[in-house]
Formats: structure tokens, C-alpha cells, sequence
């Protein structure tokens, strides 16, 4: 009886096929939506993610000020001593590195290019997840004597040499002339927008007397050791900061101690929010589509309202006309839930290189917008349905 009345339905639709697939349209601009959304909304949360890791695995950021930015409330810079104590005291720091960053302009022959000076040490790049795509880092004596000596980003290579291999070349920053040793492998663009690659480092104290002018010291990044605990390791660094920088128990920290799993959850909690929101809203057409539905069921059974007569008349059951009705708003709906998924995937697929995002297929999320769509079909497709199956025979038969 079922295989009966599920043929009699695609009958049904296939006598209509326009008005059929005008009827799913709703459905499948919803499911398309949806879909699309939320897998560029998780693509997206990825893309943040990656950038976070790329940062460095364990990593702490140690900024002078509680705000961000060059000189946040004129709160003193580090001190090259500082970096020792944390060496010396702080015993779960695997890595830590001092950072002087300067804008400067970096030329080489006819070429020029703005970008940022980063004076560290070795421990920068290990520290910052840095690979080297050729040449190599800075050897203890050039560290030591100052050399200038420099690895530069891809981003500067393809400004400054274009397809030329940059490694044994001279470039010159503001007044002196720095030998180019390494070149790093590219990353991209930071979770906070800015571009890695564009960036020049060269040995801390080279930085401190060729462009800073003074031995202080802009940052700290200091990388945990595997399996040490990153909370216990901030609370001893915030102690012996405070203790270096001479601060009562009554006053503030005049520092700042950022994890990366910190700006990781924040960021990935904000698009997932988003994601969320652009889910919800997208969501909305898929009702929009149920009552699309449910418009066009009323409209069949005014139609076929002496074909609903003839059939109860001839001692069909009121439960066999609901069930040949409701699987026609199913089989409409979960019809418009496919086709929707399917060009779910092919949008999300070009927006994601588009946006330069990774695309992730999500099995659960197009599950349930195939489900959801059957669900519409089942919920809208009811009333129309129960509606034919307790028409009056006599009545139904007399209707022109």
C-alpha cells in the first residue's frame, strides 16, 4: 500500500512539473543557504585557528602597558636583563626572544619597499613557528658582535628580487647595507589581518644601535615547554616581572601577558557566533519554503477534489488519501532539501577560494538541513493533507 501511494504521489508532481519545481524553490534557496553559510562560517573559524598555530605552539606574548599598541600608557620597555631572568628563573620557558620592531624602508638596486624590522635572536624563529625556505639564521658571534645580517620574508623577497634568489645579496635599510643570510617560508596574513611575510629580521642588538637608538626592548615572546602548565608559567612570569619592575602590591601591572589559546578562543567563539547568526537568518527562507508548500498543497486539493471524492467514494481509506498527500509535500520538500545541498557545495567550494579560506565538508550540518527540509515537508504538508482526507465524498464528487 505504501509503494502504491508513493507512486500515485511522484504521479502527482510529475502532472505539474513547473508548478513542482516553483513550489521546492523556497526549499532549496533555504537548504543552499544554510549549508553554504554555516561551512563558510566553519571554514573561516579554521582559517583563524591555522593563523593562531602559525603564531607559535605554547606561545606568550609579553607587551609593556595594558593596551595595545607602540607605547601603551607610557609604560617602560623591557630590559635585555629581563630576558635573562626569565631564562634563568622561569624554568618551564623553553624559548624566549626579545623583539625590537622598526618601520623601514628596505631597498635593493632600483627597488623599494616599506616593511618592518624585527631585531630577536635565534629563539624568534623557533619560538614564532618559522621555517626557512632557504640560506639559514643568525650564528651566535653575528648575534653577540651585532652583525647586519638579515632574513627577510617572502612578501620583501618578491617586492625587492622579484624571481631572483635573494640569499648573498646586499639590501640597505635607512643608512647601512645588510647582508641577506636566510629567507622565510611564506605564511600569509596574521588572525588580525596583517601580512607575516612582510618583515625583515635582523640580530637584536644590530636593530637596537642602527635604528632604535637605546637597548630597550619592545616585546617578549616566551614559548612554554611541552606539557608545562601555561597558566602556572604566566602567574611566574607576571611574579618576577612585577618584581624586576618594582611594583607595590597596591599598584596595576604596567605589563601585559597574552596567550595565543586566549586570542584563539576569542576569535573562534566570535565566528562561531557569527556563523551561528548567518545560520539562523539563512534558516528563515527554509520556512518561507515550507509555506510555499503548504500554499500549493491547498491549491492541489481544491484541484483534485473530485479525484479525492472518486477515491473515497470507491473505499479508499481517509488515512491512505493524508498519507498519498503528505508524502507528496515530503517527497517535494525533501527533493528541494538535495538539489539545495548540491549547490550548497558548488557555492561554498568558489567562495571559499574567493575569501581564501579552506573549505571543510561538514556531514552533520548537510544532514540536518536534509532532515530539516523533510521535517518542513512533513509539518506544512499536514493541514493540506489532513484537509483532503475529510472531504465529503458526496460534497467532493458534486464539486465542478
Amino acid at each position: 500500500m505504501l509503494w502504491n501511494t508513493f507512486l500515485l504521489a511522484l504521479r502527482a508532481i510529475r502532472r505539474n512539473l513547473m508548478r513542482s519545481f516553483l513550489t521546492i524553490l523556497g526549499i532549496v534557496i533555504g537548504v543552499a543557504a544554510v549549508v553554504t553559510m554555516v561551512t563558510l562560517g566553519n571554514g573561516a573559524t579554521k582559517s583563524v585557528s591555522d593563523q593562531i598555530s602559525s603564531m607559535g605552539s605554547n606561545l606568550l606574548m609579553i607587551m609593556p602597558g595594558q593596551r595595545f599598541g607602540p607605547g601603551a600608557d607610557d609604560a617602560p620597555n623591557f630590559k635585555s636583563a629581563d630576558v635573562d631572568a626569565i631564562r634563568n628563573q622561569i624554568s618551564n620557558a623553553r624559548l624566549v626572544a626579545p623583539v625590537v620592531s622598526k618601520a623601514a624602508t628596505a631597498v635593493y638596486q632600483a627597488q623599494n619597499w616599506s616593511t618592518t624590522v624585527h631585531g630577536s635572536n635565534d629563539d624568534y624563529f623557533a619560538a614564532g613557528n618559522w621555517e626557512l625556505a632557504a640560506g639559514r639564521t643568525f650564528t651566535e658571534s653575528e648575534m653577540r658582535g651585532g652583525k647586519a645580517v638579515c632574513v627577510i620574508g617572502e612578501t620583501v623577497r618578491t617586492k625587492l628580487f622579484g624571481g631572483q634568489n635573494p640569499i648573498g645579496a646586499d639590501i640597505r635599510i635607512k643608512q647601512f647595507s645588510c647582508n641577506v643570510i636566510g629567507l622565510l617560508k611564506s605564511k600569509g596574513q596574521s588572525a588580525m589581518g596583517s601580512d607575516q611575510d612582510d618583515a625583515v629580521v635582523m640580530p637584536l642588538r644590530t636593530v637596537q644601535r642602527r635604528l632604535a637608538g637605546s637597548q630597550d626592548v619592545g616585546r617578549l615572546m616566551v614559548s612554554v615547554r611541552d606539557g608545562a602548565s601555561i597558566d602556572a608559567t604566566m602567574r611566574q612570569l607576571k611574579s618576577l616581572l612585577r618584581e624586576r619592575r618594582k611594583l607595590t602590591e597596591a599598584e596595576d601591572d604596567d605589563f601585559k601577558v597574552m596567550d595565543t589559546r586566549q586570542i584563539a578562543e576569542t576569535l573562534t567563539s566570535t565566528t562561531q557566533i557569527l556563523t551561528a547568526l548567518l545560520g539562523a537568518v539563512a534558516g528563515v527562507s527554509l520556512l518561507v519554503g515550507g509555506i510555499g508548500i503548504m500554499n500549493i498543497m491547498l491549491v492541489s486539493v481544491t484541484e483534485r477534489t473530485r479525484e479525492i471524492g472518486t477515491r473515497l467514494a470507491i473505499g479508499a481509506l481517509e488515512r491512505e488519501v493524508l498519507l498519498q498527500f503528505l508524502i507528496e509535500a515530503v517527497v517535494l520538500s525533501s527533493l528541494g532539501g538535495l538539489i539545495g545541498i548540491l549547490l550548497a557545495a558548488g557555492a561554498s567550494i568558489g567562495l571559499a577560494a574567493v575569501m581564501n579560506i579552506p573549505y571543510t565538508f561538514e556531514p552533520s550540518i548537510n544532514l540536518l538541513a536534509f532532515l530539516f527540509s523533510a521535517a518542513i515537508g512533513v509539518i506544512f504538508g499536514y493541514f493540506p493533507a489532513r484537509r483532503a482526507a475529510r472531504l465529503d465524498p458526496i460534497e467532493a464528487l458534486r464539486h465542478e
